[in-house]
């Protein structure tokens, strides 16, 4: 770019000053003559929040280049020359508007927080004729920061993204230029600022201190958000001011974005998200023209509740004449069950495409086939969900589409956990960092709908963006990174932003790091990594009933209560782990798998220690049993329970089919039944002696409770027919 010395310049700048009178300069005090200009050639996202924000304040912006190719260059380096062409270009309608003061700012990364007059008042204080906003980093010449004004207080050096004068200086500052479109903007007003007689001369500053101009870049530890009546408002803690204009300089973009979600009166306490019932999408009552999705379904890996999964993205409340199917299997373990699915479900969707575990389809391959294959179908969405990703509501899909935002996901979390499918910040090398607002999204103290710098396991995505080759994301990357990873880089790359949704309970996050495959029915064995889906499958639909005030606990037998606690299908897998696992003890006395070696009074049966279970049946004693225990013994409590014997015992006609009379070794017993009398045997039963009282119809899935020693001296009536199974535990021997 070309360069000029104030030698030349000065004497062209003092020439087309001559008729600035002070008499205009006093009379623009008094009347605010007033423009914003900015540059934006794409309507990004970016473009949309500073227009907003513009609005919010009643500011007059003027955009140049609008619609116009971007020849600037990559603006993640040196470059932006045309910003100042076309700058150059409008102020000369303005030249001689004494009383006229011009705002300039980028748009893509800059938000208002303040009124015109605000502004302007705030200029006049300065003192300047022409005021550039400041920043800690000499860029982009590191070389020139010798050159530079030392400072007291404050950021030292320019930068060209905010820069506030009256017309005519303006002007004149930027008639000489005669650079290309892809030069860089800011070394061009770094040298004119550099040169004394030209800075004497345009009265040029800075705002060191940050009272108009906040740049973010090297300077987001002096912001702290304030939430005013007026809404949100930041202070720079450093300088003690309260700045007007915020810019996202540099790697800064992802705090501005962060701030951005509540300034502009976007969010406080008071309003809640002002902005999340505007641009909002209406989607048709005839369903029949509701937008084409691409659901594209990632099974990664070998995941808990997979059938679970499955039917809720089946149950999704949106036409399935509008939906077409994507699958992508890398998991061995799911392959007959996801074949299983398509074939039963193909011919209810648009259509189905079903890459298989056996085509060994990498993770990113995989990914970006879906996206192509979007692109190909000319769908209007594609839809991601990861099989870790549970949509517990059916509305998720419509709700994220009338959202209408570029890339959108819902807040998913493991229940009770801090661990969800979005990042709040970034680190400096672009992985998780937790923002400030992180734990308040999480957990729903804050509802809205947030700009986010990462989304993972769910997500919709506006076709629009993945037609679009040259900005289309990818799930690739140099870097080296995983898929999801890669494909927010390269959305924040282009710009596009990335959102996620908490105003209503989308569903939750299922863990699947340790799942354990081993086993006949596996997630039987998920109580401590997945309990909320444990809970669903496998504890009894009425079991909260047992504790309303309302309801009394069954009592067959005297201090013998009853419980409905867990599903038939618990039950039916109990015994089919068992039976897998086929070691049954031969009911003799002699029990090497007790320390002593010797049972008193022995059954038929496998211990849970036997198959992997013992830390996980007494976690379902802790969480399940012992609240009932404490409901209806009154006074008792022993947290955690404690139980050594915890097995399930099987009795038949021509194998054991009976118990003699005993008393157990523990405080209280339960005695699970896992299958139905009268169907699957008949006979059985538990007899109180001392009460002469007898539970024979068992329920499959209640549970006995009742005192272990002394009192209820009990015995196992005689099975005729069949196979009885039973779940016993002898709690706090």
């Amino acid at each position: 770019m070309g360069k000029f010395s104030g030698a030349i310049v000065l004497p062209v700048i003092l020439s087309l000053l001559a008729n600035v009178s002070e008499t205009s300069q006093e009379t623009h005090k008094n009347s605010h003559d007033f423009l914003a200009l900015t540059v934006a050639t794409d309507e990004t996202d970016g473009f949309k929040r500073f227009l907003h924000s513009a609005e919010i304040y009643d500011i007059p912006v003027t955009v140049l280049g609008k619609g116009e190719q971007w020849a600037g260059g990559d603006m993640h380096f040196a470059g932006g020359g045309q910003k100042v062409e076309l700058l150059k270009e409008e102020l000369a309608k303005y030249k001689d508007k004494h009383n006229k003061v011009i705002l300039f700012t980028d748009s893509y990364d800059v938000i208002f927080l303040a009124t015109v007059n605000k502004i302007v008042k705030q200029f006049e204080k300065s003192g300047a004729r022409i005021l550039f906003s400041a920043e800690g980093f000499c860029w982009p010449d590191k070389s020139l920061s010798v050159k530079y004004p030392n400072v007291l207080q404050g950021k030292r050096f320019l930068n060209s993204g905010g820069f506030i004068g009256y017309a005519p200086e303006m002007y004149q500052l930027v008639a000489t230029w005669k650079g290309s479109a892809k030069d860089d903007d800011q070394l061009f007003y770094t040298e004119r600022f550099l040169d004394e007689d030209v800075r004497a001369a345009l009265k040029m500053k800075l705002d060191h201190k940050g009272e108009i101009f906040q740049n973010l870049n090297g300077a987001v530890a002096d912001i702290e958000l304030e939430f005013t009546e007026d809404g949100a408002l930041i202070n720079n803690v450093a300088y003690r001011t309260k700045p007007l204009i915020i810019h996202g300089n540099g790697p800064a973009k992802q705090a501005l974005n962060t701030l951005g979600n509540y300034l502009a009166k976007s969010w406080s306490p008071n309003t809640g998200c002002t902005t999340c019932e505007s641009n909002l999408k209406e989607l048709p009552e005839e369903k029949s023209k509701w937008p084409s999705v691409l659901v594209g379904v990632f099974v990664q890996q070998a995941t808990p509740f997979l059938e679970e999964f499955l039917n809720k993205i089946v149950a999704l409340d949106y036409p399935k004449s509008s939906l077409h199917i994507f699958i992508h299997n890398r998991a061995e373990y799911h392959g007959k069950q996801l074949e299983e699915f398509v074939s039963k479900y193909k011919s209810e969707y648009q259509s189905v495409e079903f890459v298989p575990h056996i085509e060994e389809v990498a993770e990113e391959a995989g990914r970006n086939k879906a996206i192509s294959h979007c692109v190909d179908i000319n769908c209007d969405y594609l839809f991601v969900v990861d099989s870790i990703a549970h949509l517990d509501n059916k509305d998720t899909l419509k709700n994220l589409i009338q959202q209408n935002k570029p890339v959108i996901a819902p807040l998913l979390t493991r229940p009770g956990k801090a661990w969800s499918n979005f990042w709040g910040a970034l680190n400096s090398d672009g992985y998780y960092a937790r923002s400030a607002d992180y734990l308040q999204i999480v957990e729903g103290e804050r509802k809205g709908v947030w700009n986010v710098p990462f989304i993972s396991a769910c997500y919709l995505a506006k076709g629009a963006i993945l037609a679009k080759e040259d900005l289309r994301p990818t799930y690739t990357s140099s870097r080296g990174v995983d898929p999801d990873m890669a494909f927010c880089e390269s959305l924040r790359h282009n710009d596009i932003f990335m959102f996620v949704d908490n105003l209503i309970d989308f569903g939750h996050l299922i863990n699947a790091d340790s799942f354990d495959t081993s086993h006949v029915h596996n997630e039987l064995y998920q109580i401590f990594d997945n309990k909320f889906d444990f809970e669903q499958r496998y504890i009894h639909e009425n079991y909260t009933r047992n504790f309303n005030p309302n309801h009394t606990a069954l009592q067959p037998c005297p201090d013998v209560y009853w419980f409905p606690v867990v599903t038939e299908r618990y039950c039916d897998e109990l015994i089919a782990e068992m039976e897998n696992f086929g070691q049954w003890s031969d009911g003799k006395n002699s029990d090497p798998r007790l320390d002593g070696g010797y049972e008193n009074v022995p059954t038929r049966d496998i211990h849970m220690k036997q198959v992997g279970m013992e830390q996980h049946w007494l976690e379902f004693l802790r969480v399940f049993v012992r609240p009932l225990q404490e409901h209806v013994f009154l006074g008792y409590t022993h947290d955690p329970p404690r139980a050594i014997m915890n097995f399930v015992v099987r009795y038949r006609p021509d194998e054991q089919p009976f118990l003699r009379p005993h008393h157990d070794s523990s405080t209280y017993t339960i005695n699970l039944a896992l299958n139905t009398p009268k169907v699957d045997y008949e006979g059985g039963g538990c007899r109180f002696i001392r009460y002469n009282c007898s539970v024979l119809d068992t329920r499959k899935g209640w549970l006995l409770m009742h005192p272990g020693r002394l009192t209820h001296y009990h015995e196992g009536l005689y099975v005729t027919r069949g196979t009885r199974y039973i779940m016993v535990s002898f709690v706090d021997p």
